[in-house]
């Protein structure tokens, strides 16, 4: 797989600057469109450095048998914290229509190094150990708030808000709860966990696992980045005056409305903090982080 990988980054190299330095990206072929995304992120120079910057200690070499992982996680947070969506997202997030499409997007991130282990832990004890950091904390409780499901709306997104998603989603990358597609044959995603050995448990860690795995907000977003099907979603929304408490965002506070409990997928949220409610104009980061912490937290509850 390792070969794999480096022998596609030869090919795209050599194919996007054998004969096409000044190519336009928007004339480059829509055969695979995931390949067309790598050759487009190898024609923009801060997204071929910084995703130079991630291969490399995110492949085995013949004197380091085994990756860098803690490196490899931080080189992919720089790569999806720096480089423009059009093409971080192209390549995270192309439309395919075969398999060598589908597999090379979920080869995007080197899973061999950053997601794949021997053995998968269990979910919960994924999301213990993703408590302890807080990186890792608030990027989840991030995750939970802006691709919560909801089957009653448009987009299937209780947000109404693609960007906010994919944001959410590609901001787990990096840390131990990194996510990648399962196969190469849907758009469904998971950490690299199960729920064996769950005991008592098995019903909370089915729960925290399908909210990856059958998202129908997140799966919705992918296909209309992909496809491009769906502009509207994509455009920040105006505030929305409700009488309902709502969660936030560690990054973002906006005035959108969460709807009643039960959702589809819905992570509950049971205690909030006083800046939770819309009627409060801003919150201090103290109440942010707060938040963060109350939305991984409660669900331990």
């Amino acid at each position: 797989m390792v070969g794999w990988v480096r022998e596609q980054v030869r090919e795209e190299e050599y194919q996007a600057f054998g004969n096409a330095a000044n190519l336009d990206v928007e004339h480059i072929s829509k055969g695979n469109n995931c390949l067309d995304a790598a050759k487009a992120c190898n024609l923009d120079d801060t997204c071929k450095k910084y995703r130079s910057a991630y291969i490399t200690p995110c492949t085995t070499s013949m004197s380091n048998e085994v990756c860098n992982r803690r490196k490899c996680h931080k080189a992919l947070r720089q790569f999806f914290d720096k480089v423009p969506a059009k093409h971080s997202y192209g390549m995270l997030f192309c439309s395919c229509r075969d398999i060598a499409c589908t597999e090379r997007r979920r080869q995007t991130i080197v899973p061999v190094c950053s997601y794949e282990e021997r053995e998968k832990p269990n979910c919960l004890n994924l999301q213990d150990s993703c408590k302890t950091n807080y990186i890792c904390r608030s990027r989840l409780a991030d995750f939970f708030t802006n691709c919560q499901p909801e089957s009653r709306s448009v987009s299937s997104c209780l947000k109404e808000n693609y960007a906010d998603c994919l944001l959410a989603y590609s901001g787990l990358i990096g840390t131990v709860m990194t996510p990648n597609y399962i196969d190469s044959n849907s758009l469904s995603v998971a950490p690299w966990c199960d729920c064996n050995n769950s005991g008592n448990d098995l019903e909370e860690c089915s729960k925290f696992l399908n909210f990856f795995k059958d998202n129908t907000c997140l799966k919705n977003a992918i296909q209309a980045f992909g496809n491009g099907s769906d502009v509207t979603v994509w455009q920040p929304a105006l505030p929305v005056q409700t009488t309902t408490a709502t969660t936030t965002t560690a990054f973002r506070v906006k005035n959108k409305p969460l709807g009643p409990a039960g959702s589809e997928n819905e992570i509950p949220t049971h205690v909030l903090p006083p800046c939770a409610n819309l009627q409060i104009p801003t919150c201090h980061s103290s109440e942010l982080w707060s938040l963060s912490w109350f939305s991984i937290h409660n669900t331990d509850s």
